[in-house]
Parts: C-alpha cells; structure tokens; sequence
C-alpha cells in the first residue's frame, strides 16, 4: 500500500512538474506576445499575429489559471500583470459554469490573495491594474453571491483591515458591484434581484462599514497634514511632516475611494440610511468641502443625496442642510474656492456646489406646501444671498445653472408671499441686466466670463447657442419675477433705456463691413442695446398681464415711447432695437391713441431704411433685418390692435400707396407686408361689401399684371419662364450685373400678395357680426355656419395663373429645361448654402449673420426666387382651403387640376422641393376639407399620390441600403460624402413627412398619444426595457375609413406604413409603429386577407426589428406591434407560426407552448404583460443589436436556487444539487 501512494504521489509531482513547464513556457511566449502587441515598433502583421496568438490561448488553453496567476505576479511589468488578470477575468466570464468546484476555489483564494498581498502599494500600483483585479472579484460575485458564497461581505471586511491599498480594492469592488448590479443591470433577473436584495439586506452594515472607512481615513489624513479637527475645520493647517507625506497620501486616496463609492450607493438606498443617526452623513459631507482633496468627491454625493426623490415624509431630515452649520460650510467652501482664481479643479467644485444648491431649492419647494408641516428655513435669506452669488459669477454656466430653480422659487405658492424673496426680487433683475449682455465668447477676452467660456465651450457658435437658449430661460423667469413685482421691472427698464438713448455709440475695435463707424454683433453698444431691449420687452409685456388697466403708470410709459420716437440713427443693428422697444411700448398709445400716427410715422421710416440713400451695393442683412423688423411690427400691430388702427386707417393706406408707387423702393417681400396688415384692418369693417371692394382695389395692379397676356403665356410656358426670369443668361459680373431682376420681383410681388390676402383676410369670429355683416352665406347639414370670404372671388380668377405657374415650375426639372439654364445659372434649381447647412445641421458663422449680403451673387438671388416662389405658391394652395372654405373646395375640376399641375413631373422633383409641398400644401389642403368632398377631392389625389410616394421612397432607400452595403468602394468624385450625406438626411426628412401625412390623413389626434414607461414587475423573470403600449383610443378618421374603402388607397397605405418599418430612420420608426400601422390594419382585419399578406405584414414588422432592435423606444413599440398581430391573427392563420418558425434560434417548444395557450380559449389567460414577454423571448433571435454588441462573445451567468421564492415541495429534495450532483450549498466556504 505504501509502496502504490509513494508511486501516486511520485506520479502527481512528476505531473506537477511538467504542468509547471508547460505553464513557464507558455508564460514566456505570453509576455513576448504582448510585448510585440504593446510595441509601437511593431509591424502590423507581427502585431496581428501576437494578438491572434493571444485570443487563442484564452480561448482555448486548458491551463489558463495557472498562466493567468504567474503573469500576474508583482515581478512582472504591468502591462504583462495586466493581461494575465484580464486572462483571469476571461475565465470567470466565459469558463465559469464549465469549471470544476475546486478550480472554482483555487481561482477564488488566489484573487483574494492577489487582493492581500500581490499588489504594489496603493500610491505605486496602476490604476487599471486595480481596476481589472476588483472586476475579476465582481464577476465571481455576480455568479456567486449570496447563495455559494454567503461569507463574501466578512472576507472584504478582513482584507479591509489589512491595510489602506487593500481597503481602496474593497471600495472598487463595491461600486463595482453597485453599478452592474443596479445602475447598468448588466446581469439576468433573478440574479440581479437576488444580489440587490441581499445588497439591501446588509445595507445597514455596508454603509457603516463605508461611513467607518471615510471617517477614519480622513481623520487620519487631516492629523498627517496637520490639519485642524472637524471643531475649527477653517482654521490655517500646520506645515505637512514629509516624512508623513505617503501615509497621508494614501489615506486620501483611501477617502476618495470611498467618497466615489458612497456615491454610487447614495443614488439608490433607502433614503433612510442617508439620514441616520441625525444626518451623520450628510454632516461628514459638508465638513468635507472645505477639504481640497476631497471636496470634489464630496460635493457629488452632497448633490446625489439632495436630488433624491420620494416620499416628501423620508426626504423631510434633507432640510438638516438649511440648518446654520451645514450652510456655513456649504458657503465658505464656495468663498474659498472662488477666491482661488480659474482653476480647473476649483471650477468644477463650484458647479457641484451650485448643483447642490439647486437641488437644495428644488426639494424646498417639494415640501413645502400649503398642507405641510415643513416651515419657512430660518437660513433661507442666508441661501438666497449664496445663490445670488452663483447668479453673479462671472461663468455664464453658473449664471445659467441658477434659473430654474429661481423659477421654481418665483412660481412656488408660499415661498412667492416670503419677504426676504420679495426683497430679492429687485437683485434678481439687476442681475438679469449684466447676465443678459452677451459677452463671453470663449475667442475673445473683453469680459472676465471669457475665460470661463474657455473650458465649457469649444467654439464661438457652440457659446452662442449657448447663450441663446440661456437668454429666453431668462426671460421666462423674469417673467415670473414681475409677475410678483411688476413695478419695479417696469422702473428699471425706463432706467436703462433713458440711460442707452443718452450714452454715444461705442462700435469697438470691430467695425461692421455694413458701413463705417456702425456697430458689429460683437460692438459695446449693440450688445448692451440688445440686452436692454430683450429686458424691457420681457418685463414690460408682464407688466401689462399682472397689472390692473387703472394701476398702469401711462404718463410714464408715454414718456420713454415719445424719447424712443424722437431718438434717430443710422445704425441697422441698434435700430432693430429701437423699433423692438416701439413694439414693447406700444401698449401704452391704447390709453393715448392719439401717439398713433407718430409710431406709424416711425415705422414707415423703417420700412425703407437704407445706410448710404441710394446705393447700388447689395444690401446686408442688417439692412434687410430692420426693414423686414419694421414691417413685421406694422402687421403685428394691426394685428393686435386692429381697433385702434381703424380709425387711422385712410393715413395707413395713403401711407403705403405711396411706398407701393415707386416700384424699386421696397422688396416685393416689403411690400406684401404692408399691404397683409391694410387687409388685417379691413377685417375690422365687419361688412363684405366694403371689404370686398377695398380688396378688388388693393389687387387691382396685381390682377392687371398677372392675367395679362404676356404674363399668361410666360407662366404656362417653361422656355419662355426661363428667359423671362433670365436664367438662361450668361453674366459677366455676377455680383453686380442682373437684368432681369425686374421681372422676377414682379412674378414675386403677384405671388407674395395673392398669399397676404389668402392668408389674412377673414370675416367676423363673433357669429352674429358675420351674419349682420353679410358674410354668412348658409348653413351645413351638420348646423355649422357656411362663411363666404370677401377675397374668394379676386383669388379665384388668379387661380387658373397660379396653377399654370406651378405646372411651368414643375417642368423646370425636366432634363431638357435644366440643360436650357445659362451658364451662370446651371444650379439655379438647387438648394441654397444656407438650406443645405440647416439639414446637415452646420451652424453659420456668427458674424456673416448680419454683415453679409443676403445673396452675395446673382446666382444665390436666383437660387432664393426659385426657392421661395416655388413655397408660396404651395402656401396660397395650402392656404386657400381654410380662407375660402366651400367656395374653394367646389372649384370646378379642382382635383383634375391639381393633379396635372401640383402632381406633374414629380419624378423630377427633388426632394427638397416635394417636403414643402407636402408640408404646406397637401397636409392643410387635407385637414381643412369637409367631408363632403372626400370622395370628390381628397380620394381622386391622394390615392395616385401616396402610390407614387411610397415607390418612390422605396427606391430612395434600396439605394441608401446598398450604398452601405459598398460602403467600401471609393465613392465617386462627383458625389463626395457630405453630398451622400446630405442626400441622405434628405431621405429621411421626406420620409418623416410623408409618414407624418399619412398618419394625419388616416389616425385621429387621440391616437397620437402614446406612453412610453419602464416596466417594473418584481415577479417577471425578463422585464422589457421599454413598454410602449398605444392607447386603444387609436382609430381611424372619417378620411382614413373613406381612403381605406378604395383598394388602391388602401393598399398603397398600408404597404407605405409596413415597408417604413425597415428604412432606416428611428423616429419615422417609432411613430409610424406607435400611431399608424395597427389602425391600419385592425380596419382590414374583418375582410378576408390573402395568407401572403398577413405573412408579409407580420414579416415586415420582424424586419423593423431587425433594423431598429437596437433602439430600445422603437424595439418595444415593434414588440408590441408584432404581438398584437400574431395574437389577433394566429387562430386565423397558420402561416404566421411558419414565419415564426424561420426566426433564428427560435425554441421551437416554447413557441408550440405560446401557441396552445393562445388557441385554446379555456385555459385560463396569463397576464398580458407576461404574455407579451414570453413572446418577446420568442422573437429575440431577430432584434437587431448595436454594432458593439453584433460579435461580442455572449456572457451567461446561471441562476442560482432563490433565495426570495418559495419552492415547491416536489423539488426540494435535489433543488440544491448542480449536474454532478455535489452541494453547492456553500461553494466558497472560508
């Protein structure tokens, strides 16, 4: 016998040996291998095969283990220890549920020893090497705890005490572990719930064991470095001992490590463990924002805690924080910090800090309320100092990170009735005056926030857009602000515009290229001119709302209009300004009508602003701006108040006559405007009659100009359109030179003005005005009124023209007509520059905004005729509809006509022009019409139009489709990438508008809702990310049932609604999923449906998975879909099993299982919830995945026997047995 055991024991040490060999040679190959992979020097191809050798052993080695440990021993340089514990951690991923028990527990003991003592010390050690060691120990964990590993808690507690380098391992492995398990949730259900729920569990002992491990580490670092104890934290720390410099050190890293753990606990835990033993937490937190090191670290878990929502009766201790200590610390941090100049580490504890007093705010008026036993802090004028400060800082982010809760506060029902908020209202606003000024630029340094900007934006436009959005939040809360006092905004701003009406112009060292001596955007002047505009606007139009009519301080508000009246310039920038703070003050000549004819005189002198009288130089878009300013002002005061104008109406018309009569003088544009706002007045007469002559005489030129002979047969000649407009010219001088300019501003002028009048003429709202006015012409079946418009009969005889013009611009895109366009002009028909950036999303350049010609050469004007004239002739159709109601509606032939004008040549049209088209004409024209002509007007055109849209399409995107499947092909010269992407985007934009078309025309608006919330059932094993269920509420319009009855329509609808499902466009997706494609279907579901088409359609929706499955919104919303399709046509048709049965990976029982209970009617129905999931696990081999996760090796970790059900008897005796049969009760036993 003693014989045999030497010869066993002689046997496993020669094995031992050579698995020793084996193990050093492979360990020599290993380290050669990631060497060459490491070195830069290496070639590509020694790299790649260095790296192949690699994935292969990891793959397949029987010995990675031992490999794993011998690489990752301290001797070893770090990156070789590196990849062996990344070895081991592949192992654990992918080897685990294969390896044998006790393989299992060798792995386990040696990490745990690697955690004890195979480390460099905490200050020496490398940060990745520490984070791959506390990975590996998670991933056991995750596969592991608490059920085979119930001692897991007490070895990390132990190893704790080892020392600060193996107690800052514990901390990574417990935010570790909290983030995969909770945050990111990257592990099976009843896994995940079962370690949360132990998690929870113990919390009491793991924050303890945190809270312990900060205070000490703190404590200890605080007497290293001579620092004062918590009592007198502010006091002057004494000098550092050197010699005790690393052991402070790493205490610090130590209290780091654990102030970044608690945070990654803070965020979820029962709030009750954060405010235990009288908020010991939260004090420790404050104590530590005046401690440079790690005030960072504190002031996120300070925020994390004072974001919590939930009950308001847990989150009642938080106000612990308003209390006299914590904001004693909470402010000389912020002092401190502030005090220390622009350093990057002490601006980003401000912003923490700031964060942190918002959300302060944010739960203050959570719990305080009218029923609620939270009073008023003692501190909170203390608080509002502090955030006050934040409101002044020079950053424009801080200043912006205040607003919001200043509204919250402003808006709150008992904190707006505080005092101490009242009084600080009039610093709010003052505050408001500097915030507003718009100086920053992160290129620039004539303002203290410049350097600021530097770190928070990378670029001028990136600052700009910015600032932008940061203005009109400002404005919403000074809004809110005068709302609770009223007069004194209304003081202010007379202030400041007295003040800027005084002060010379100061334009800076830029001068704008508009003229000499005027001011650029970037100018002193104009900035402050446009921060004080955008101030008196706000809180004056507030003033008005909040103020009763006898409380109004009329003489006051006179005075300033009659300083801005008198006030000239010649200075288009700061001019804008002033005829915006006529508009402001305007509501004032309601109680003095008699300052109207001098704001008109004002206004008129606007409208034909020029810089130098009488140039020839294209004009800027300054120029342009105040012009249009001054005009859109004139309309929008006939628009508000048309009473007060009425009576000076024969001044405003003799006014404008005059202006019309020079016809250089305005833009075509200009003169449209001010002939929009004599119709919006003529409103006013409440007598169609009267009205109706004063229009025929307003049209009369136009109608004498465009139904002229001349006029008629260019509109309805292509060739003859194209050299009346001169686009077939060649020009010498294409900035200057432009001959036809003069007949195109007179197609624009007839079509601008046919738009005015369509669009702002209108007869009386109130019922009984209309009828006494003549305007009422009968009633429908249904009882509603039918009103005649004054304009009908002027713009229907203009109609024939106008259809003829859309015909010819039509035609222009035929290949022939395109080669008849001049050298100059051959892109003519293309997009503007300007477009084109707005698609692909390109911001302009800042300056060319207002010191740019508008067109620079006469291409760019001719691009914009084009583009314009082709819009409005879409906006008078679109328009006509609701303006002329039945009598436009029951145009003889109107469908026939628009179809062989509107609808011609479409194939030609590109898509920049068909999206407008849909938009402004097709989908009103729709909207707008009575049912009554549905089968007459609506059927006849949509019907070939949606046919031809969705073949279009189709094609569109085949070739998107197969230029990504050739992505790699070198793309042709002639079509560069941003072409392709522009060409593409546009894609997605026309199919966004047909699919937005479609979906008005057929679903009505109540079931365009839809929700879209987590799902959150404790019991299911797989919760779906995202549960979108669209109301049942969703159903077709009267026009959807009328489309859906013609075989034609209908199928064209929903073949559009279901190929759309695979174009790739996520939002065109999601909405066509959400609203369309089930009350589509469900209205042909009664009829008898080929078998190839429900299989198509269910099909169709598979392949929506398979393109979007990576979105999780789209993925649940094309679940959803597909569920109610096979569970409303399954006991119908077979074949939809046939294509389920086509799905990769697809369990066949468990299908055969969802089957028989959905045909078998008696058995008792699960939930639909967990219905839909089964199912959902059943389609799962076709949605698709990110390109990240397509080829990542797929991780599976075991369920273990749970912890949190009850067991059913019969399967207790072996429940705890794996497949060998052994206990795996305790895996791990210490």
């Amino acid at each position: 016998m003693a014989a045999a055991a030497a010869v066993a024991a002689a046997a496993a040490a020669m094995a031992a040996a050579m698995v020793g060999e084996q193990v050093n040679s492979l360990c020599e190959q290993l380290v050669k291998a990631v060497t060459v992979i490491m070195d830069p020097a290496s070639t590509q191809r020694y790299r790649l095969e260095a790296l192949k050798f690699c994935e292969e052993f990891k793959e397949k080695c029987p010995i990675c283990v031992p490999c794993g440990l011998k690489l990752a021993e301290k001797t070893q340089t770090a990156i070789v220890r590196h990849f062996g514990l990344q070895i081991l951690e592949h192992v654990v991923k992918f080897r685990w549920n294969s390896m044998p028990r006790l393989e299992k527990v060798y792995l386990k003991n040696n990490v745990m020893g690697l955690i004890s003592s195979g480390t460099q010390s905490i200050l020496e050690e490398e940060s990745h090497i520490k984070d791959v060691l506390s990975r590996i120990v998670v991933e056991m964990i995750k596969r592991e705890w608490p059920q085979h590993w119930p001692d897991m808690l007490k070895e990390l507690d132990t190893l704790s005490k080892q020392g600060e380098t193996q107690t800052e391992l514990v901390m990574f492995i417990l935010l570790r572990l909290a983030e995969d398990v909770v945050t990111f949730q990257t592990l099976p259900t009843q896994r995940r719930r079962d370690i949360q729920q132990t998690l929870t569990q113990n919390m009491e002992k793991i924050f303890s064991f945190l809270l312990t491990t900060l205070q000490q580490n703190v404590n200890k670092y605080r007497r290293m470095v001579g620092a004062p104890q918590e009592q007198e934290v502010l006091a002057t720390p004494q000098k550092t001992d050197l010699t005790q410099e690393p052991k402070a050190q790493a205490n610090c890293r130590v209290g780091i490590a654990a102030l970044n753990t608690l945070a990654g606990y803070i965020d979820w835990v029962a709030l009750s463990h954060i405010t235990a033993d009288n908020c010991k937490l939260l004090e420790m937190l404050c104590l530590l924002l005046n401690e440079p090191e790690l005030q960072i670290g504190a002031a996120e878990c300070l925020l994390i805690a004072v974001s919590r929502k939930g009950k308001l009766e847990d989150r009642k201790p938080l106000m612990v924080l308003f209390g006299d200590v914590a904001m004693h610390y909470i402010l000389s941090a912020a002092q401190t910090a502030d005090g220390e100049g622009l350093v990057e580490k002490h601006y980003v504890f401000l912003k923490r800090l700031c964060q942190v007093l918002c959300a302060l705010g944010s739960q203050l008026c959570a719990l305080l309320g009218s029923d609620s036993d939270v009073e008023t802090p003692p501190n909170f004028g203390k608080y509002l100092d502090s955030f006050l400060a934040f409101t002044t800082h020079p950053s424009q982010f801080l200043r912006s990170s205040t607003q919001i809760t200043w509204g919250a506060l402003f808006r709150h029902e008992v904190l707006s009735r505080d005092p101490l908020l009242l009084g600080m209202i009039p610093k709010y606003l003052r505050a408001s005056m500097t915030n507003l000024v718009k100086v920053g630029f992160p290129s620039k340094s004539d303002s203290p926030s410049c350097e600021y900007s530097r770190f928070d934006f990378d670029s001028d436009e990136d600052f700009n857009a910015f600032f932008n959005s940061f203005r009109a939040q400002q404005g919403e809360v000074m809004r809110m602000a005068c709302r609770l006092d009223p007069r004194t905004g209304f003081q202010m701003a007379g202030e400041w515009l007295k003040y800027q009406l005084t002060i010379p112009v100061d334009t800076g060292p830029m001068n704008s290229k508009t003229g000499e001596g005027l001011c650029s955007i970037f100018s002193p002047s104009f900035v402050q001119w446009d921060a004080m505009t955008f101030f008196s606007e706000s809180v004056i139009s507030q003033m008005f709302r909040t103020l009763d009519k006898d409380e109004i301080p009329v003489n006051d508000g006179i005075d300033l209009l009659q300083l801005v009246l008198n006030f000239e310039t010649k200075d288009p920038l700061i001019l804008s300004c002033v005829l915006t703070n006529v508009s402001a003050l305007f509501p004032f000549v309601t109680y003095r009508p008699e300052y109207l004819p001098q704001v008109l005189s004002k206004l008129f002198a606007s409208v034909t602003f020029e810089v130098i009288e009488e140039s020839k130089a294209p004009r800027t878009r300054a120029v342009k701006n105040v012009r249009r300013h001054a005009c859109s002002s004139i309309i929008k005061m006939c628009r508000d108040y048309p009473q007060l104008v009425l009576p000076n109406f024969e001044v405003l018309y003799n006014h404008v006559k005059q202006l019309l009569s020079n016809e250089l003088l305005l833009t075509q544009m200009e003169k449209c405007a001010l002939m929009e706002a004599l119709v919006l007045i003529s409103n006013q007469f409440k007598d169609y009659e009267r009205q109706k002559a004063f229009l025929e005489e307003l049209m009369a030129p136009v109608a004498g100009l465009w139904l002229s002979p001349e006029m008629q047969r260019v509109l309805s000649d292509p060739e003859a359109f194209i050299s009346y407009v001169g686009a077939d010219n060649k020009i010498a001088d294409p900035v200057l030179e432009d001959p036809s300019g003069l007949n195109r501003s007179r197609i624009s002028f007839c079509v601008y003005t046919i738009l005015g009048v369509v669009k702002r003429a209108r007869w009386p709202a109130a019922p009984e005005e209309a009828k006494a006015g003549g305007f009422l012409v009968g009633y429908m079946p249904s009882g509603s009124p039918i009103y005649r418009n004054p304009c009908t009969e002027q713009v229907l005889k203009l109609l024939d023209n106008l259809l003829a013009l859309i015909r010819t611009h039509n035609n222009l895109y035929m290949p022939e007509m395109v080669a008849r366009l001049g050298e100059t002009f051959a892109k003519a028909l293309d997009m503007l520059e300007v477009e084109k950036n707005a698609i692909l999303g390109l911001p302009q350049p800042l300056l060319e905004l207002y010191d740019s010609p508008v067109y620079k050469t006469v291409l760019e004007r001719m691009q914009g005729f084009f583009c314009t004239l082709y819009d409005n002739c879409f906006h008078i159709l679109g328009n006509a509809g609701p303006s002329m109601q039945q009598d436009f509606y029951t145009v003889e032939g109107l469908a026939s006509q628009l179809l062989s004008s509107a609808f011609i040549n479409l194939n030609n049209i590109p898509d920049y022009r068909l999206r407008p088209m849909l938009r402004v004409f097709v989908k009103p024209l729709v909207l707008f019409c009575p049912s009554e002509y549905y089968e007459t007007l609506v059927c006849p055109m949509l019907g070939p139009l949606f046919t031809y849209l969705h073949m279009r399409l189709s094609q569109k995107w085949q070739v998107i489709n197969q230029r990504s499947m050739l992505c790699e092909d070198d793309a042709a010269d002639d079509n560069p990438e941003s072409q392709e992407m522009l060409e593409e985007q546009l894609v997605r934009l026309l199919t966004r508008e047909v699919m937005d078309l479609i979906t008005v025309c057929c679903v009505s608006k109540k079931g365009v809702e839809h929700n879209t919330a987590v799902a959150v059932d404790g019991d299911d094993d797989e919760a779906m990310a995202t549960e979108v269920t669209p109301p049942a509420s969703a159903e077709l319009t009267e026009l959807g049932k009328c489309l859906m009855t013609q075989e034609e329509v209908c199928t064209a609808l929903l073949i559009t609604a279901y190929t759309s499902l695979s174009w790739k466009d996520t939002l065109s997706c999601q909405r066509t999923t959400t609203q369309l494609c089930w009350p589509l279907l469900k209205q042909v579901l009664q009829g008898n449906l080929l078998p190839d088409a429900v299989s198509w359609f269910f099909a169709s929706v598979l392949k929506g998975l398979q393109t979007h499955g990576q979105h999780n919104g789209c993925m649940a919303a094309l679940v959803h879909l597909a569920f109610q399709i096979y569970e409303a046509l399954r006991p119908r048709y077979t074949e939809l099993k046939a294509v389920m049965e086509q799905i990769p990976d697809i369990q066949r029982d468990s299908l055969e299982q969802f089957d028989s209970k959905l045909l078998n009617p008696t058995l008792q129905k699960v939930a639909d919830k967990r219905r839909k999931d089964h199912f959902k696990r059943l389609i799962t081999g076709c949605i698709g995945k990110p390109l990240g996760e397509q080829f990542r090796k797929e991780v599976h970790i075991r369920n273990l026997p749970s912890l949190f059900k009850k067991v059913k008897p019969s399967l207790e005796p072996d429940v705890l047995e794996n497949e060998d049969g052994e206990s795996l009760t305790v895996l791990f036993e210490s």
